[in-house]
């Protein structure tokens, strides 16, 4: 696995299992769970022939803000080569009205440091561009162009667009996953699910899966991408209630499969 897919898999996973600025119609709900991951297809020039792993996620509500804490941890097997072990912890703090943002992630490859990331940004206002400034690796500030937006107010906006019959949606998104600048995700809407359609794991029940939701596929983008190709792609279940299930991360010659286990409702915050 190169170094780009390693910290495109954490992000990508956590992208989209935040909650919802201020304002917006979405009923999202705190929770915290548990994903297994696997291998779920390998074309055979990959050379990559098998994949475990877990990932742990909470994400818990302030009264200003929403918190994201998730741990993965993932082997992958190669017929020619050894094994690569994979670990990431992301921390991450966004005002409910969408314009802060702060990040902190630290990755390890094979248990030895690969590569810490740590910084906030924020816009100047609705629609507004603003700046991102790292600290780690190394101090850098980035110019945020108009229209940018950050990871939970994505989210939402799939969320509103799935309501709304949108089929495809297209954004600029600033997440902090490099020390790049934002990275257009484009999304693929299928038509709504109803509560009463199980989830892939069958022997899950919770009340917080009995809700609408839709199939969603999403293609990244870098931003310097000199191709009409997509660095990966990701597909998943989205509820209505910005819980997540069901995913594939697609690399083209290899797809990451995630399924989940175990999820717990957490309280919202009396403010």
């Amino acid at each position: 696995m190169t170094q780009r897919s390693g910290r495109s898999l954490g992000l990508a996973l956590a992208l989209f299992f935040l909650a919802a600025p201020a304002g917006v119609a979405a009923d999202i709900q705190p929770h915290r769970a548990l994903y297994t991951l696997t291998l779920d297809t390998a074309k055979s020039g990959s050379g990559v022939v098998g994949a475990t792993g877990a990932m742990y996620y909470e994400w818990g509500e302030t009264c200003d803000g929403w918190t994201v804490e998730q741990r993965f941890r993932l082997r992958l097997a190669y017929a020619e080569s050894d094994n690569s072990d994979l670990s990431s912890t992301l921390v991450t703090w966004e005002s409910k009205d969408g314009l802060r943002y702060r990040f902190n992630e630290r990755r390890l490859r094979d248990g030895e440091p690969d590569e810490e990331i740590h910084g906030e940004a924020h816009l100047d206002g609705p629609g507004k561009g603003g700046v991102a400034e790292f600290t780690r690796p190394q101090a850098t500030t980035i110019h945020l162009a108009p229209g940018v937006i950050f990871p939970t107010a994505h989210t939402l906006l799939l969320i509103d667009g799935a309501k709304a019959g949108d089929q495809f949606i297209a954004r600029q998104i600033f997440d902090g996953s490099t020390v790049d600048n934002a990275s257009q995700i484009t999304a693929v809407i299928g038509p709504a699910l109803k509560s009463s359609v199980a989830p892939e794991n069958k022997a899950l029940k919770s009340p917080v899966l009995e809700r609408p939701s839709w199939r969603v596929r999403l293609a990244f983008f870098s931003p310097d991408a000199t191709t009409e190709l997509p660095d990966y792609e990701l597909g998943m279940r989205l509820y209505d209630n910005g819980v997540s299930s069901d995913m594939s991360l697609d690399y083209g010659d290899y797809v990451i499969h995630a399924m989940l286990d175990e999820i717990e409702a957490l309280p919202k915050p009396s403010c």
